[in-house]
This record gives C-alpha cells, structure tokens and sequence, in this order.
C-alpha cells in the first residue's frame, strides 16, 4: 500500500490525476489518499501529488502514535531523514517536534540520521485525525513556475497554469511512447507538459501566427522530436485514423465554442476526435457531456473546477470502450 500527499485544495482533482499512475487511489483524510500500487518512475511526473511514499503504517494524528509506527517500521539499508507535515494546518502538529521523535525512533532503532544526503526518507503526513507514515518513492518535479505562460517566450492572453496543464495530460494518459495530440493547441501549454512526461505531442490551430508561437515555445522546453506543430482544422483533423493514444483539449469558452456550424465548434471537434484516439480530455466553460455522447463518447467522469467568479472549468474525460459512471459524473472542486 502507497501514501500519497496530495497538493493544492481541490482533493477530488488531484486524486483524479494521481489514478493515472496509481489506479485504486481512495481520499482517507484531507490532502491524503492511499492506492494499492503506484508507478513510481512517473509518480514524480504528477502536478497534484506532492510525495508518494511506502506505507509504514496509518494511525491517529499523534505524534506518539506516528512514532509507534515508525519504531515497528522495517529496516532499510543506508542513512535516512524524517520529514513532516501538517497538511493544510488540520491537524496542530508541532512538525519539528514530530521530526525528532521520529528520528529518534530510526536511531533507536539502529538507524543512521543524515539530514542533508539522506539515501531514505520517512515521511509522516498529519491531516485532521489521520497520520499517514512512510518510505518516500516519489516527490514533485518542480520548475512549474518557470513555465508561466508570461515566462514562455511566446505569450497570449488566457494561457492555462502549468500545474493544470500537466494534471490534465496526465489524465488524458501522457506518458512514455504515447501519441496526444491536442486540437486547438493555442499557446502550447498542454502540448509542453505532455512532451515533459515523455509523450510525443501533436498540436494543432487555425491561426498562422499560434503555430508559430506554439512552436518556439515547445522548443524552449522539449526536444525538436518530442512534438510536432500544424496548422489545421480541429474540426477535421490531419491526423490519421485511431493515430493518437488520446487527445486532450482546453476548448475557446463563451462565443468562440459556437462559431463552427448549427452545432458548434467543440461538438464539431469531439466528432474528430473520436476518430483519431480512443480517450480524451475536453475542458469547456459549460458541460458538454451532451456532445460527447453524440459523437459517440462515453463520459467517464466530469469534474467542475473553479478557477475564479466567473469561470467554471468542466473537465470531461472521455472513453471510447467504456460505460459510463454517473456516480462519478458530477465531481466538484476549488482551483488554488
């Protein structure tokens, strides 16, 4: 069984990105989840998880109780470090304190401490009456930051954050050897954070001068061979038939979503994109759950995401071989 510590405050879309790479994956307090496996190597790819680790054991948000665990933990070769934490302030942990009693339970126990090269870390994260303690495999990546859309070379108004953007390819199923391709690439955002989990990355736009901004922009971050740039249509793809492994896309909102047709540019695009990949994920200002099942998606799941006032993201992930769960249909969530 794996601990994860999930980031931000909107649980239920973090633990949404966390089953690419850990299927099973149960919330059990707030900030904390557990799955029966993990893929470790691309756990440290997740923008929503902030640590995957080992579990040691669960107890009360108890310093004494963690300390229980860690002194019945088993053995590991090599120095090792403690690390803490209160998630969200739920718990009133004194953090250093539960450092040193930890650490003194890993000495106690034959262990060798070395706070600045540790070659293991245990981690214990305390949220509301729940302590998770474990083994660290995975942390974050970071360098989110340097990727803002105003620190890409390349910038327009409306640029996704780059956390969002990576949660978002890797629900799609970025990773490794797959093929994702997004349709209305604009600035590149999503096509950079699928390139940076090893994906090969095909956008595509109608405008001229996005192709070519989007392309200086993935070459600031990814390989010439990692993506590739066109200028087309969403609404008919130049992409082959079932070439992609999944096609993930931050539709134009208000006005500019109803600008192809009686039916509208995105119900037009879903229709392409069922042709190319047999999954998807569709962000949208409104539910366009309707449209998908017409172009003949099922809906896996839909989560409502807050970004501010007025603005709602949907984020719709799609199926092509799968039946619906509607329980699972009306998720909800707050944007940090």
């Amino acid at each position: 069984m794996y601990a994860l510590e999930l980031g931000g405050e909107d649980d239920a879309f973090a633990a949404l990105e966390a089953r690419a790479v850990a299927p099973g994956v149960e919330r059990v307090a707030p900030g904390l989840a557990v799955a029966p496996a993990v893929d470790a190597d691309r756990a440290a790819g997740l923008a929503y998880t902030r640590a995957v680790s080992r579990l040691v054991g669960r107890t009360d948000a108890s310093v004494a109780a963690a300390r229980a665990v860690t002194a019945a933990a088993d053995p590991v070769e090599g120095r090792v470090a403690v690390r803490a934490r209160d998630v969200r302030g739920t718990a009133g942990v004194d953090t250093r304190a539960a450092e040193r009693e930890l650490g003194a339970a890993l000495v106690a126990a034959g262990h060798a401490v070395d706070l600045d090269d540790p070659d293991h870390v245990l981690r214990a994260a305390f949220a509301a009456d729940a302590c998770l303690v474990g083994w660290q495999v995975a942390e974050r990546t970071g360098g989110f930051g340097a990727r803002r859309p105003t620190e890409r070379p390349f910038f327009q108004p409306g640029g996704m954050d780059p956390l969002d953007a990576r949660a978002l390819a890797n629900v799609a199923g970025a990773r490794p050897g797959a093929l994702v391709v997004d349709p209305m690439c604009g600035t590149g955002g999503l096509l950079i954070e699928a390139g940076l989990v090893g994906a090969r990355a095909v956008g595509v736009d109608a405008q001229a001068k996005m192709v070519r901004g989007t392309r200086e922009n993935c070459r600031a971050y990814l390989d010439d061979a990692a993506f590739a740039v066109l200028r087309g249509d969403a609404t008919r793809l130049p992409v082959a038939d079932g070439a992609a492994d999944a096609v993930v896309v931050d539709a134009p909102y208000g006005r500019q979503s109803k600008v192809v047709g009686d039916d509208g540019l995105v119900a037009a695009a879903l229709v392409a994109a069922r042709r190319v990949a047999p999954r998807a994920v569709v962000v949208a200002d409104e539910s366009v759950s309707a449209a998908a099942r017409d172009a003949g998606w099922a809906v896996e799941t839909r989560h409502e995401r807050r970004v501010h006032r007025s603005l709602v993201r949907h984020v719709h992930v799609l199926n092509a071989g799968r039946r619906e769960a509607p329980a699972r249909e009306t998720e909800r969530g707050e944007r940090t």
